[in-house]
């Protein structure tokens, strides 16, 4: 803890204030300029010349404006700049203003086959690119609680994503992401205390992605433990946004989707209720729509794309921070996730 000893005043003012057990700013900054001036026999301008000295040396960045944060202006400290993480379809990032928020949880829900996981495998990708192509430059932890991981359809998307750039050639996209297979909340819990932070203090890692939440919750408690259930996932988010915060990436959390008591339309909700709900900074919604539409034949490289039919999804801003209530069609191919052009 800083001391008056560091501080550059007239060393009888010095003197005065540890004669009186005024030796921190702490002390020093809790009191009223009155108070300082009673007890330590000082005048109002030499009390009013040491909180000024403190205040310069306690805020040690300049004053910043709210435009300095959104253009993350060299001015503003690294925890308050606005970075996003490129979905990898540029109509997509556009509607979500530059991807998803490297700053909080982000939560991606939706019914089966709705496109989940092939959302969070294009983040996989996407983070391990240069930031001028919207990535983060690094590597992706991601923790399974239900299926097996998909290492086949992510080797599929990787193969077609290597051929959209020379320069995506020479990444080992395959190499830098971290598997984890969670069977229950306990092993969860000793991830995210030990394991993760350990893993991410190395720099190397910028995306967490849990696929997952609801399957762990759901199987661990019974109804009459609600009370219990809410308060484990209040410190599960808590951790999470701890870890979001203190290394600047993106936690991305997969949840699924329970019928509505309340709506005569079949209408469904993402599980977990308000207890999560109120934990997240963004959620998206993924749906399947009913329809389906034929996507042309073309070639990548020599590779086949499209030439099929598929089901046309939607993604929903549900709600966030920066972001207005917004829907727009999807569909998926060999190469993964893209807007409904």
């Amino acid at each position: 803890m800083s001391t008056v000893e560091d501080l550059d005043i007239n060393p009888r003012i010095k003197t005065s204030l540890k004669k009186v057990g005024l030796t921190t700013f702490g002390q020093i900054l809790t009191l009223s300029i009155q108070d300082i001036q009673r007890l330590g026999k000082l005048s109002q301008g030499e009390v009013t010349g040491v909180k000024t000295a403190i205040a310069q040396q306690v805020v040690c960045h300049p004053n910043i404006t709210a435009l300095d944060i959104q253009r993350g202006t060299e001015k503003c400290p690294k925890d308050l700049k606005i970075v996003k993480l490129s979905t990898g379809c540029q109509q997509i990032d556009e509607a979500l203003r530059g991807g998803i928020l490297t700053q909080g949880i982000t939560e991606i829900s939706g019914e089966s086959a709705a496109g989940k996981t092939q959302l969070c495998l294009q983040l996989c990708i996407t983070v391990q690119l240069p930031r001028e192509q919207g990535g983060l430059s690094g590597g992706a932890a991601y923790i399974c609680t239900e299926d097996a991981f998909p290492s086949k359809r992510l080797g599929q998307m990787i193969s077609f994503f290597k051929q959209r750039s020379a320069e995506h050639q020479q990444v080992a996209f395959g190499d830098n992401i971290f598997i984890e297979h969670i069977p229950d909340l306990d092993a969860l819990n000793s991830c995210i205390h030990q394991k993760l932070p350990h893993l991410l203090s190395g720099g190397s890692v910028k995306l967490v992605i849990i696929d997952s939440v609801a399957a762990l919750f759901r199987c661990d408690f019974e109804l009459k433990d609600m009370y219990r259930r809410s308060k484990h996932m209040a410190s599960l988010a808590a951790s999470l946004q701890q870890l979001s915060s203190k290394y600047c990436l993106p936690i991305v959390c997969v949840n699924q989707v329970t019928d509505s008591m309340t709506s005569t339309d079949k209408k469904t909700i993402p599980a977990l209720g308000l207890a999560w709900s109120n934990q997240l900074t963004c959620r998206l919604s993924l749906s399947r729509t009913g329809r389906e539409v034929d996507l042309p034949k073309r070639t990548l490289s020599g590779a086949l794309i499209g030439g099929f039919s598929t089901s046309v999804r939607s993604l929903e801003v549900v709600f966030a921070p920066h972001l207005p209530n917004i829907t727009l069609m999807y569909v998926i191919d060999q190469e993964g996730i893209k807007a409904l052009t």
